[in-house]
Parts: C-alpha cells; structure tokens; sequence
C-alpha cells in the first residue's frame, strides 16, 4: 500500500502524522511511504531522517493526495483540501465529524474511507489512539491557565500555588477521564486548590486513591457546578462522549457568575465543547472574553508541542496504519472490532452513531457496509 503523510495546514499546526520510525515500520513491511517535503520540520525532525527510514519526499501535498491509498494526518481536512478527497482513499486522522456537517458531508460526497483516530474504542471503554492527546492536553491546561490569569493577559492577577500566606488559585476540573485526570494533577502539582468532578464514581476513587486527598473530588450534578463554577479561579472543561457532540454543562449563566478575570479552558471544544460561551480559537488568537471571564478554545492544543505529540501519536497509531496497510480497511476492520468502531464514514454513508445524531444523518451499521463491499 502507497501510505501518504501531507504537511499539516491548520493554523499553527505543527505536528506531523508520522516519525522516521514509523515510515521505517512501514518500508520494513514493503509498504511505500510519501512525505510531503517540509512535513516533519515544525516538529523539529528533519527531513534527511525520512529519506534515511526509506520515505519518499515529494514536494506537494497535491501529489500525495492524488498517489497515497491511504492517507494519514493529524488534524481533519480543512476546507482547502477538500478537493484533494477522492472515493475509495483511506484518510486515517482526527475527524470529530460531529462538530463539523461540512465535512462531514464532503466525506460522503466524495466517498471516503474515514478512519477517525478518537471513536477506535477497546472493548473496555478506553479510547487507545486519543488517549496521548488528551493526556497532553490536560498537562498544558494548567500552564495555559497560569499565563491567563496574570494580569497581562487579563486574568485576576493569582498565582496559581499561591505563596506563603496567601491562598492559591482555586481550579475546577470537569471530567475525571485522561484530560481531566492530567489536567488536576498537573494544577495540584503546582499547588493549586483543586477540585474534580465526574458522574464515575470509580474514576474519582482512583484519582483520590492516587493523590490521597490532595486533590478534592466530587460528584457531578447540576447544583455542585453552579457552586463551584462560581468560586473558581479556573474551570477547566473536559467532558468527552465518543464520537458525538460534548454536552453543554456548564452554562452562560455559571459563566456569568465568575468573577472578572476568571479563566474557562474548554479541551472538549473539538468535539463542540462543554461550556455554552465556547466557540472555537487558534494559536495565533487564543482568547476571548464573555461576562469579564478569559476564554481559551484552541482546538489543537497539543500542537503547541508538536515534537511530544508527533511521538505520543506514531506510539499508538502505528500498530493500526500497519494492519490496514497490510490486509485492507475491509479486511482490517472485519478483523478488529476497535478499528471498526473508528470509521466514521465510508462508501458515502455514515457509519458512527453520534456523528449521524449530530446532523440528522441516516446511520448505516458499518457490518451492512462491509459485507456489501465484500
């Protein structure tokens, strides 16, 4: 299989879908891999060590569109690249089809084979190839809201472990899952005041277990967050349903309730985000204000350490890019239940539940799909 990497072109992306070492796993297996040229710089991995793992380099991302079977990126194609789409291709990449018709409907028009790296789910639940991204994520959130809240940026001022005398700053975290879990234990790390909230009970005990007490952790329901919300310094969202849209649970009005120069933190805003005030931003505009309290909704959040991530990604999608390199998506998915579960649409139907839900789309069963394409 002809296995293509394209140079990222969201704003400020700087991550790349693949190491040497993975373009090295995939020659090794006789698959030919193409890099588009200048794809790994903003990653800091230099070209030469492709052309030494056995890549090709080629100088458009049209070319590797246009000569790739299966096509891996990070981000999900902006409007620019839909043209690039073409049936029958395997795009293998972060997709978060239900906040996006647009694509979600270039997908289908063109008939693409959509593999989304966060709905492939192991039979436990757990969500193998968007787990280092949101681990990530989560372990930036607190440095992100520690430059919020000084003043510069127009935060309260607060220095998030306080100092001798004086309290620290107050963080909410919503959600106990990978995000959240990182995200309370790297504010707890910095001697924040920490507070996290789930409707999993056994996730809040693992985490209180862990940290013995350190960090506070709560049930979630309504009253818990309109109390908590208002007294924060920092909520930080990171409520996740795979596949589908984040609910909003954290309304305007507990947004009203903060104090001026508060800081909202919303790592769900791929999927739509968890808070009403939020909307999507970029690196190169992060933040906004609602009701005096400091928005950052940047959709790519890892991608501000493009070299970790760039790893942290090739660790856990390599083993899937070869097997569907080497038996086929149809074959591959017949084969492994969690992959399966990562395709969003193929043969111009949807195939994910949550993305259908979120537009009003007809769901297909992605069995009726397979066996109908043999």
């Amino acid at each position: 299989m002809i296995v293509g990497v394209p140079k990222e072109v969201k704003d400020n992306e700087y991550r790349v879908a693949l190491t040497p070492e993975g373009a090295r796993e995939l020659t090794a297996a006789g698959h030919q891999v193409l890099v588009q040229d200048g794809a790994g710089a903003g990653s800091s991995i230099p070209q030469q060590r492709y052309e030494r793992a056995g890549a090709e380099i080629v100088a458009t991302a049209a070319e590797i569109w246009s000569g790739s079977d299966m096509v891996m990126k990070v981000k999900e194609p902006v409007t620019s690249e839909f043209e690039h789409l073409r049936e029958g291709q395997i795009l293998f990449t972060y997709l978060h089809l239900a906040a996006s018709r647009e694509l979600t409907q270039a997908l289908i028009e063109r008939k693409v084979s959509a593999v989304a790296y966060e709905t492939v789910q192991l039979p436990d639940g757990r969500l193998p190839l968007l787990a280092p991204m949101s681990e990530i994520a989560g372990r930036m959130a607190p440095h992100v809201a520690a430059r919020l809240l000084e003043k510069e940026y127009g935060g309260r001022g607060i220095l998030m472990g306080g100092v001798s005398g004086v309290r620290p700053a107050k963080i909410f975290v919503l959600g106990a899952g990978m995000a959240g879990s990182n995200a309370a234990w790297i504010a707890a790390g910095m001697e924040a005041e920490v507070i996290v909230v789930d409707t999993n009970l056994d996730r809040l005990r693992f985490i209180d277990q862990i940290h013995k007490g350190r960090i506070i952790t709560l049930m979630s329901d309504r009253l818990t967050l309109e109390q908590r919300v208002r007294e924060a310094d920092v909520v930080i969202g990171s409520v996740l349903v795979p596949g589908a849209r984040a609910p909003k649970l954290i309304t305007a009005d507990m947004i009203r309730s903060m104090r001026t120069g508060a800081v909202a933190i919303d790592i769900a805003i791929d999927q739509g985000g968890c808070m009403e005030t939020s909307r999507m931003t970029t690196h190169s505009d992060p933040t906004y204000v609602v009701d005096g309290v400091v928005h950052y909704c940047v959709g790519n959040m890892p991608g501000a350490v493009p070299n970790t991530s760039t790893y942290a990604l090739t660790n856990v999608t390599l083993p899937y890019a070869l097997r569907v390199a080497a038996e086929g998506l149809e074959d591959a998915v017949r084969a492994d239940a969690a992959l399966a579960l990562g395709v969003n649409v193929i043969g111009g139907e949807v195939t994910n539940r949550g993305v259908a839900e979120a537009h009003t789309m007809r769901f297909t069963p992605l069995s009726a799909i397979v066996d109908r394409l043999g």
